[in-house]
């Protein structure tokens, strides 16, 4: 035959992954009767959903403000193209020359936690790399490294994270505190959004101490929890909270986006924020 008319040799590389010599020889993909299928696609509509509004909202540079509500989106507000917030989280950190929106230099820490979170990295890989797609159902891919090559090996900085997003609840918290406030940053006022807040706030910090960084943080290293009583009671609080940490992921994510939405409503005259006294 001429050169380059020869059929392609077969490829007889043993197959690797659950395919491999050493794993059992099963020809269905799997030996699951249920719609196992429902949940990675759920959880993937369910984040797409936030990944869309939210960007959405960072990148609006509007309506994020409204006299007493901030939204979390934007707080704290490192620009100096912010909204002029009196006692507000106000932090000219970025000056004149800071022409997008001031959303994006603060959103980078939450999201970075929330995206090297432990149960988000199962969420979104099955979600939407489908490495696997659910329980006992093989993934597509031919190999698995794990997170031990780039980019997945920066997941390993999610302790960082966690210290970032206590410093970002921690400001939440002195939003919600002036929530208290009326439009004209009276005290001793309290409004729906007053609600909102301090639901939200709540669901962040339990999302945030839950985390399984703070777990290990607050009692990992400790060889005698008898030495130690205080770290231990905080150990085993953490642990009952981080046995929930997936319920609170989610309901954190719904009411943070919840909390935006508020303001936005307020902000653009949708309606007035119902005052209760």
């Amino acid at each position: 035959m001429a050169t380059g008319t020869e059929p392609s040799p077969t490829d007889h590389r043993p197959p690797s992954g659950v395919r491999g010599a050493g794993r059992a020889a099963i020809a269905a993909p799997h030996l699951r009767t249920d719609r196992w299928w429902l949940a990675p696609a759920a959880t993937a509509a369910g984040l797409l959903a936030f990944v869309v509004y939210s960007t959405w909202r960072a990148f609006a540079n509007a309506h994020y403000y409204a006299a007493p509500y901030v939204s979390p989106f934007y707080s704290p507000c490192l620009a100096d193209n912010c909204e002029t917030m009196r006692h507000g989280p106000n932090a000219e950190i970025f000056g004149a020359w800071w022409g997008l929106s001031p959303a994006i230099l603060i959103l980078v820490f939450p999201l970075g936690f929330r995206l090297t979170c432990y149960y988000y990295r199962k969420a979104y890989y099955r979600g939407f790399w489908a490495s696997p797609p659910a329980c006992a159902v093989a993934e597509p891919h031919r190999k698995y490294t794990g997170e031990t090559r780039f980019p997945l090996i920066l997941q390993n900085i999610h302790r960082y994270f966690f210290y970032a997003a206590i410093v970002v609840a921690g400001i939440l918290t002195y939003d919600t505190v002036l929530t208290f406030r009326d439009e004209h940053y009276a005290w001793g006022h309290m409004g729906l959004g007053t609600l909102v807040f301090l639901l939200n706030v709540a669901l962040i910090w339990a999302y945030t101490i839950s985390c399984h960084s703070c777990r290990h943080i607050v009692g990992g290293q400790l060889k005698h929890f008898s030495r130690h009583p205080v770290r231990y009671r905080a150990w085993r609080l953490v642990g009952k909270l981080n046995a929930r940490h997936m319920l609170l992921a989610w309901a954190s994510l719904v009411s943070v986006a919840l909390a935006d939405l508020y303001v936005y409503l307020v902000a653009s005259g949708v309606f007035d924020d119902p005052r209760f006294f």
